[in-house]
């Protein structure tokens, strides 16, 4: 099944952008995705194609329409009414390693991205089946990098598209820690080893310290992602 993408976006130029190479480009050219961006212009009503307009109660920048942006919504939904409906945003809900795999099990995802200041709110209470994320407590310029950044981190969990299936199970957020550090050859790098546990064949001390020093790293880097994983084994 091809896990289709929809994106409503102020510049479809950028789509696939960076998913059009590497596993995503490879997976989206055998057909296991499908990117379908969504021009938010063709929506607008007047002659100079407005998307939006100053703030209410004042303030710098523009807001985007509720009126456009309903009728892309409902123009994406009517095409695709199974995908989820996401809209990018630093006021949504942060996105999870476990949300996207989530997604990434369903039939796709359908990705509204903001610009300017922002949505016009009475967009969400109208269209409360989109759901507000956020990929991280930074502001970008739009929308479009967190869309890549969320469809990318979908794509790679698609059947087929890492290889081996269990390719990603012992990465960062997987099982609620950072990931374990890495080393590979030459043993001996200007005057650092690799830690001499690696080198010893014994997969159970292996498995052992790749757990201590993940757990280690999460308390000292994370301690957000620690109490989480603490309270879940509690």
């Amino acid at each position: 099944m091809t896990f289709q993408t929809q994106i409503l976006t102020l510049y479809p130029e950028m789509f696939p952008g960076p998913l059009g190479v590497s596993l995503a480009g490879r997976a989206l050219a055998e057909g296991k995705w499908a990117c379908a961006p969504i021009q938010i212009r063709d929506f607008a009503t007047d002659r100079h194609r407005t998307v939006d307009d100053t703030p209410a109660g004042g303030g710098a920048g523009m807001v985007l329409k509720a009126d456009v942006m309903a009728a892309a919504v409902d123009h994406a939904i009517e095409k695709a009414p199974d995908l989820p409906v996401l809209a990018m945003t630093p006021r949504g809900r942060p996105m999870t390693q476990q949300h996207v795999r989530k997604l990434a099990t369903g039939p796709g995802v359908t990705i509204l991205c903001g610009r300017f200041e922002g949505f016009d709110e009475r967009l969400f209470e109208a269209r409360p089946q989109i759901e507000q994320v956020s990929m991280g407590d930074i502001i970008l310029s739009g929308g479009e990098m967190g869309a890549l950044m969320l469809l990318d981190a979908c794509i790679r969990l698609l059947p087929g598209v890492m290889g081996a299936p269990d390719s990603g199970d012992e990465e960062s957020f997987e099982q609620g820690l950072l990931e374990y550090p890495h080393y590979t050859r030459p043993a001996e790098w200007e005057g650092r080893t690799i830690p001499e546990v690696l080198r010893s064949g014994d997969h159970a001390k292996i498995k052992a310290w790749r757990k201590q020093q993940a757990e280690s790293d999460t308390r000292l880097r994370r301690p957000d992602l620690w109490e989480r994983y603490k309270n879940a084994r509690d």
